[in-house]
């Protein structure tokens, strides 16, 4: 069989060719905000289009109006040259536009064939579904892939980056024209990412048009071919990603010069904190010992599967050490649930904020307030104007753009989203927050934003520990750096004349 990566690069349509898709002057008014106001793209066949712009910009609006869940006010869609709308989704799959997104909208319980034929899977003669057609015809698509998922298995037993082979196989299987690809690389490995792109170009040389939107500079620069950026809702430049310096474009996301994307404020360190010594658990991590310092940021390195979110977890009582001490301002804690945690302190901003961090359909208020209830309600009976008086302090500090505080946290970007975890924690006034990938999925200006206020919280006392996978983040904002590897400690490293090879040669063994 041919593969989809086997095919020339040759068969990739020239870049002067029409555009497969064009968007003009399209605008979409939502209560109290214009979230697009006159922008403009095109996607070209064989061409990977970048989608760049800070949280806020109006690219998640743009994708939601691809895929027909939104109509737009004003403006048209022309798809090879032809005026069309996208009424529903439905209309769009039909028109030949799929996306995936970071956390791929597929069905956990349901099979990967059944994933990726859901809602067009082959019929027989009786009109039922003919399962051995649609299992041999998904094999076909996952090898096409270089992929050798079995068609029968459930989605739920895939790890992420098998989950997005399942969303591109699906793609393949609608014989869709537009792929777009939402921050797809977020939560793979560099591996992983090699793969993906990989299967990009094997897109390419199909003749598909991809639209890919990603925060990450480096993974635009090495596959997209075009650029668009989007800032406050308009289109403010576009061009050759390859002939257009970053610097620049950062200027057009931001509309100013990102100088300084780690405003770390000198502070004096005060004295231990946390103590944690020789803690241990089951599988994932054994022998961590450190200490914490009053005002210092305690960044944690480390490679996928190093154990780090899970010492972490522990930490915060998520799951339960098998051995070790903790000691907390020189006393010894004992911390077996999230409760205990909170109660001594200790708060934890996960990873995943969507999933972990936040409840999505609630408004503002209301997760701001979750974990302060007691001091929000009045014998045993919540009081509104208490929620909206707290979440409104924690808004204004943490700066939240928001048209209101009732609005669902679903509605917000990524950045404030995140905003709005930080601040639900600080509202208990904790001695230390754990921070947990901090800036995964924000726009460059609104990681200098996170990283200021970061280093705002360490000046005013609050000890933290930050983990991240970004070397440039680790070394802007640390104080100090734990290194781990395959689940033990592999050093702790001062600030000062800290390289990223000595972090990276550490982690991976090879000091």
């Amino acid at each position: 069989m041919t593969t989809v990566l086997q095919r020339s690069l040759a068969d990739t349509p020239a870049a002067n060719s029409q555009a497969i898709l064009e968007m003009r002057g399209i605008s979409q008014i939502f209560p109290g905000v214009k979230a697009l106001d006159g922008v403009s793209i095109s996607l070209y066949p064989g061409k990977v289009t970048a989608l760049i712009g800070e949280n806020g910009a109006g690219k998640s609006t743009l994708v939601k109006i691809l895929t027909g869940i939104y109509r737009p006010n004003e403006g048209e869609i022309l798809v090879d040259g032809k005026p069309m709308a996208f009424a529903s989704a439905q209309a769009a799959i039909d028109a030949g536009v799929t996306a995936i997104h970071q956390e791929t909208v597929l069905f956990d319980e349901l099979t990967v064939a059944e994933n990726i034929f859901l809602g067009h899977a082959p019929r027989t003669s009786w009109r039922t579904i003919d399962w051995k057609r649609m299992n041999g015809r998904s094999k076909e698509l996952l090898q096409s892939l270089e992929s050798a998922i079995d068609p029968t298995i459930r989605l739920k037993d895939l790890s992420i980056a098998q989950r997005h082979l399942v969303a591109i196989a699906r793609a393949l299987s609608i014989e869709a024209r537009i792929v777009i690809m939402d921050e797809p690389t977020a939560a793979l490995s560099r591996k992983e990412i090699d793969d993906l792109f990989r299967i990009v170009e094997g897109l390419k040389a199909r003749g598909k048009a991809i639209l890919f939107i990603s925060h990450k500079f480096d993974e635009l620069y090495e596959i997209a071919d075009n650029f668009v950026v989007f800032r406050d809702g308009r289109d403010v430049g576009h061009g050759d990603l390859k002939m257009t310096p970053q610097d620049e474009i950062v200027r057009m996301m931001v509309g100013r010069d990102v100088k300084d994307a780690f405003p770390k404020v000198p502070v004096t360190i005060g004295d231990t904190v946390l103590e944690v010594e020789k803690y241990c658990h089951r599988t994932e991590f054994r022998d961590i010992s450190f200490k914490l310092r009053r005002g210092e940021i305690l960044g944690v390195y480390g490679l996928i599967g190093a154990g780090r979110s899970e010492l972490c977890q522990s930490l915060f009582g998520i799951t339960k050490p098998l051995s070790g001490r903790l000691t907390l301002d020189g006393q010894e804690i004992q911390v077996r649930s999230p409760q205990d945690a909170i109660g001594a302190g200790i708060v934890y901003v996960p990873e995943e904020r969507g999933r972990h961090g936040l409840a999505l359909p609630m408004p503002i208020y209301q997760n701001m307030s979750l974990p302060s209830l007691g001091r929000t309600s009045r014998k045993g009976f919540l009081k509104a104007a208490n929620e909206f008086a707290l979440a409104r302090k924690y808004a204004e500090r943490l700066d939240l753009r928001a048209a209101a505080l009732s609005v669902p946290v679903g509605t917000l970007s990524g950045g404030n989203q995140q905003k709005v975890v930080i601040g639900k924690w600080l509202a208990t006034q904790p001695k230390i927050i754990i921070l947990d990938e901090p800036t995964k999925g924000i726009d460059i200006g609104s990681k200098a934003a996170v990283h200021g206020f970061i280093s705002e919280l360490a000046a005013e006392g609050l000890s933290i520990i930050m983990i991240s996978s970004e070397l440039p983040e680790i070394l802007g904002m640390s104080d100090r750096v734990l290194v781990m590897k395959e689940g033990l400690s592999a050093g702790l490293f001062e600030r000062e004349g800290l390289t990223p090879e000595t972090l990276v040669r550490a982690a991976t063994g090879n000091a």
